[in-house]
């Protein structure tokens, strides 16, 4: 065998033109087909975007009804803080307050990534608006509690007109 010479070996391949012609001794592989149907009418797609349409769904009803567990964590803390007010029973209020409050405000951003021509968002967003504004009710009522609402009729003394005089004593002589 001489050294300048290239020699055909047996087990060598040819991939100069495989691209552009076919060999008809090689099988195409399991689950290959040289014509590519439509990816939007084959049922495997379909079903592929059905599941991810569920998933969707699922996720996004997992994200509407977490506020209930804040809901459940948020009374408890409440109830141990007691019913005086003092700076611990605050700031639990101010955050029970707060955080219902926030969230109603970014309810479009929290439903963004579930956004799905085939997925209904707007049972999921009610049920997501109605637990926040459940938790909202809770903080006012732990205010009303702590008597930091005005609900009395004491609580609006200063917006009442002053008593105007019925009786006016006069005579007699003063004392020195």
């Amino acid at each position: 065998m001489e050294k300048g010479k290239a020699m055909a070996r047996r087990w060598a391949v040819d991939f100069s033109d495989s691209s552009s012609s076919s060999h008809p001794t090689v099988a195409d592989p399991p689950g290959f087909t040289r014509s590519a149907p439509d990816l939007d009418e084959t049922s495997g797609s379909r079903q592929k975007k059905d599941a991810e349409a569920a998933w969707k769904a699922q996720k996004a009803w997992e994200v509407a009804q977490a506020p209930f567990k804040n809901l459940l964590m948020m009374g408890f803390m409440m109830w141990m803080a007691g019913n005086t007010v003092h700076l611990f029973s605050m700031g639990i209020t101010f955050s029970a307050l707060w955080q219902p409050i926030s969230a109603l405000r970014s309810v479009g951003k929290v439903f963004e990534p579930y956004k799905d021509p085939k997925v209904d968002l707007n049972a999921p967003r009610l049920l997501f608006i109605a637990l926040n504004l459940g938790g909202l009710l809770l903080g006012m009522w732990k205010l009303n509690t702590l008597g930091l609402l005005p609900t009395h009729a004491s609580d609006w003394v200063f917006s009442l007109p002053p008593a105007k005089e019925v009786e006016f004593a006069g005579g007699g002589s003063p004392f020195y």
